[in-house]
């Protein structure tokens, strides 16, 4: 660092992303994008839009706003769209979260939430998972602002509705953030609390089950005063922060729900195919309800099988944490890159184990 950066950030250790190698071509399965591209009028309306940068886009983003809460039966006052889901969370850490009411979210988790807590000097705990990987939602305490991503990441663990309603019930004084970025792949959504519930906040992305991945669009629902206070901190912060050509990218992609949900349809059954060929290979996986796999296979570490896939022009993702460090991430790609990632697999542990499967 510079002689001139602050020293309240002296510490800080930033979000690692998920690698995007340039130097070879690899079968991508490593953040979680989708295998499918957009549908085709995305690309049409951003082209239609593109006469128009020279302009700033809507800060309020109204007509695509409008959309989203139509899709979702709920009011414009309702919807806060950002620059990604990213924008959004560091939004909720700035706005429901001090010395007094710190954060609190799983150990295991999406890496993020550290990071936004340290980045505005928010106090937080972690909550270690339960042996099965699920959470212990009766750890949280009544003062700390709660983020939850359901499904979670990296395990694929999904908590149902009326698990996140007893906690809502018991943090009526603080936000519980239900981050859903996964939630087309599997399990119900939170959506049916938000009339009865005025603590929680709903965070959506479009970068995964609507192929946006590279327009950073994503999206918020809660009630009025909640969107409100966010509102405030993106007019002191960035005002324009989507731009024209990514609302146009979104306003298609909802004219064209059907092809994307149809998408998720077909990575879900890849997905569980996928599943049981690791299974019968004798790998371990949690139960997922995303676009994702979390496995592991006994006596094979985690950072040599995710060298071993790379070498063979595979991409997953590992992390170092010493919980999870044996397990890899493997996104769910088209059933034509889930095969050659089988068969990298396959080739794999023929090297390790010496023997034949």
């Amino acid at each position: 660092m510079s002689r001139f950066f602050s020293t309240k950030y002296k510490d800080l250790e930033a979000y690692v992303p998920g690698e995007q190698p340039r130097d070879r071509k690899y079968i991508k399965l490593n953040t979680n994008e989708s295998p499918y591209p957009p549908a085709p009028l995305v690309s049409q309306r951003v082209e239609e839009e593109s006469h128009l940068l020279h302009l700033y886009s809507d800060p309020e983003c109204r007509t695509l706003t409008e959309a989203v809460a139509a899709r979702y039966g709920l009011e414009y006052e309702n919807i806060l769209m950002t620059n990604g889901s990213d924008e959004v969370l560091n939004f909720a850490f700035m706005a429901f979260c001090d010395a007094s009411h710190p954060a609190a979210f799983p150990d295991i988790t999406y890496g993020f939430y550290p990071v936004f807590a340290r980045l505005n000097s928010v106090p937080f705990r972690e909550i270690p998972l339960k042996e099965d990987w699920s959470v212990d939602l009766e750890a949280f305490r009544p003062e700390e602002t709660v983020f939850l991503a359901n499904p979670n990441a990296p395990t694929g663990r999904y908590l149902p509705p009326e698990q996140i309603e007893a906690l809502l019930a018991s943090h009526r004084d603080r936000v519980v953030v239900v981050d859903e970025a996964y939630i087309d792949f599997g399990g119900e959504s939170c959506l049916g609390l938000l009339a009865e519930y005025d603590n929680l906040l709903i965070t959506r992305t479009f970068s995964k089950s609507r192929s946006l991945a590279g327009a950073r669009l994503g999206f918020c629902m809660g009630n009025r005063a909640l969107i409100r206070d966010l509102n405030t901190i993106k007019y002191s912060t960035n005002p324009y922060n989507v731009n024209r050509m990514t609302m146009a990218a979104g306003l298609a992609a909802l004219e064209e729900d059907s092809y994307y949900m149809e998408n998720c349809c077909r990575i879900v059954r890849t997905r569980e195919k996928t599943a049981t060929r690791l299974k019968e290979l004798g790998f371990c996986l949690t139960e997922s309800q995303t676009n994702f796999l979390f496995a592991s296979f006994p006596g094979l570490r985690g950072e040599e099988y995710y060298g071993k896939l790379r070498k063979r022009g595979v991409l997953v993702r590992h992390f170092g944490l010493p919980r999870i460090r044996e397990f890899v991430r493997v996104t769910v790609g088209t059933p034509e890159q889930m095969e050659r990632f089988l068969s990298a697999t396959e080739e794999i542990l023929r090297e390790t184990k010496g023997t034949l499967l």
